[in-house]
């Protein structure tokens, strides 16, 4: 048994040292260091490039690179600048003359259509009103009272006048009878002939007429300055009157509505039997064949447009008539009107292409209009290099714009390229790389 063991444990031994001893180990070599160096160098190599790009969009500024066929690059150029702005005007008449009831009723007859030639005093349109024509007489009547009142009145100063009259008449007429009678018996008392007794009593009562007589020239005198007073503010009283009376005949007249002036009924839409409320527009009368133009223009050039200013329109000319300072939606109005003869061609409505001229031609440098000036305001510009490879960001200053030109002040030399397609999407930039 221990024979068995110790031979087990012989060969349990031997397998051992066979798994672990020299018959398992292999030598290792070293691989080859020399790729190392090129990849270090290749590393060193591009992160030298990228610090060189670093450093230089760091000295100029933010870069991006654009598509030279998706913008639109434009020579500086010499030229005859045109200081003016094109115009699109619409088609108005000249006067218009707005119908409104003075007075509401009810359509009775309508006498003419919309866009009628109408005389001055035509008939358009008839109303009625029965509580108007009711007022109206009443008022008719009680004018007519006030009237009477005041005719009365004045009759009876005038009969007062004529009573004065008559009284001065005859107290001067005893006067005068009384005198020669004093100067008889002046003589008969003399040869006693009448007692002096009944010469006193003629001589009494013709001091007694003398004094009635300043006392009716006074009374008549302050009766005359009153009646004066009183019948002119009597007559005053009665023109108002009569004038009112006139008024109210004349609401009674305006229920038929009439044309104040000729020209070309327009915007009139009324039915038999309608109601129409006063005041409420019935339609308008335009001017015939006298129009003017309405234009809308820019804000930006509000402080250069002026009263006066010249307009062309094929070979007809326009000046600005009037201005309307309201700002609405980033636009003013303007009325132009026709110097001399009108064209015969154009209707109310149509829209036409005009030339407003803001100064005088000058010559200058010039660079073509583009949607660039939106962004920039005109105080900066992207500069083609000479090469074509880059466009270069560089402050510059512009002055009058039209419909095609920009006018420029400084900062740009002729011949220069410069990109003119707008700048929405490359504000912040300071450099565009152009891609061909």
């Amino acid at each position: 048994m221990q024979s068995q063991l110790s031979s087990i444990s012989q060969s349990v031994s031997q397998k051992t040292s066979a798994v672990s001893g020299s018959g398992m180990d292999r030598k290792v070599t070293k691989k080859s260091q020399a790729y190392k160096w090129p990849l270090i160098g290749a590393v060193g190599v591009i992160l030298f490039a990228w610090l060189a790009y670093q450093s230089f969009n760091a000295s100029s500024g933010r870069a991006l690179t654009v598509n030279s066929e998706r913008i639109v690059i434009s020579t500086v150029s010499s030229g005859i600048f045109e200081d003016f702005i094109p115009l699109r005007g619409r088609v108005t008449p000249a006067k218009t003359l707005f119908l409104d009831a003075i007075e509401g009723g009810r359509v009775e007859r309508i006498l003419v259509e919309d866009g009628t030639n109408l005389k001055a005093g035509d008939l358009i349109v008839e109303l009625s009103n029965a509580s108007l024509q009711l007022n109206v007489l009443g008022n008719e009547a009680r004018v007519a009272e006030q009237l009477n009142n005041m005719r009365s009145i004045e009759l009876n100063l005038e009969q007062n006048r004529l009573q004065h009259k008559r009284n001065l008449v005859d107290i001067n007429y005893q006067i005068s009878m009384l005198t020669r009678q004093v100067e008889r018996e002046a003589t008969l008392v003399k040869n006693e002939s009448i007692s002096q007794s009944q010469y006193a009593d003629t001589q009494d009562t013709l001091n007694w007429y003398k004094s009635r007589l300043k006392l009716t020239l006074e009374s008549q005198a302050s009766d005359a300055k009153m009646q004066e007073a009183q019948l002119a503010f009597l007559r005053e009283t009665s023109s108002r009157l009569e004038h009112n009376l006139e008024i109210s005949r004349q609401n009674l007249d305006n229920m038929n509505v009439r044309a104040p002036v000729a020209g070309k009924l327009s915007g009139f839409n009324v039915e038999i039997g309608q109601s129409i409320g006063r005041g409420e527009r019935l339609g308008q009368i335009d001017t015939p064949d006298d129009y003017k133009l309405t234009a809308l223009i820019d804000e930006f050039y509000l402080g250069r447009v002026d009263i006066g200013q010249q307009v062309q329109y094929d070979q007809y000319r326009l000046e600005v008539s009037k201005i309307y300072p309201q700002v609405q939606n980033g636009q003013f109005e303007v009325d132009l009107a026709f110097i001399g003869e009108q064209p015969r061609n154009i209707r109310r409505g149509q829209t036409i292409q005009t030339k407003l001229t803001l100064g005088d031609e000058s010559k200058a440098l010039l660079i073509p209009n583009g949607a660039f000036y939106q962004d920039t305001g005109g105080s900066w510009v992207f500069v083609v290099t000479a090469d074509g490879s880059q466009a270069i960001k560089r402050p510059v200053r512009l002055g009058r714009r039209n419909s095609q030109f920009i006018e420029i002040i400084e900062g740009l030399e002729q011949g220069e390229r410069v990109i003119t397609s707008p700048y929405t999407s490359y504000q912040d930039m300071q450099q565009l790389n152009l891609a061909h």
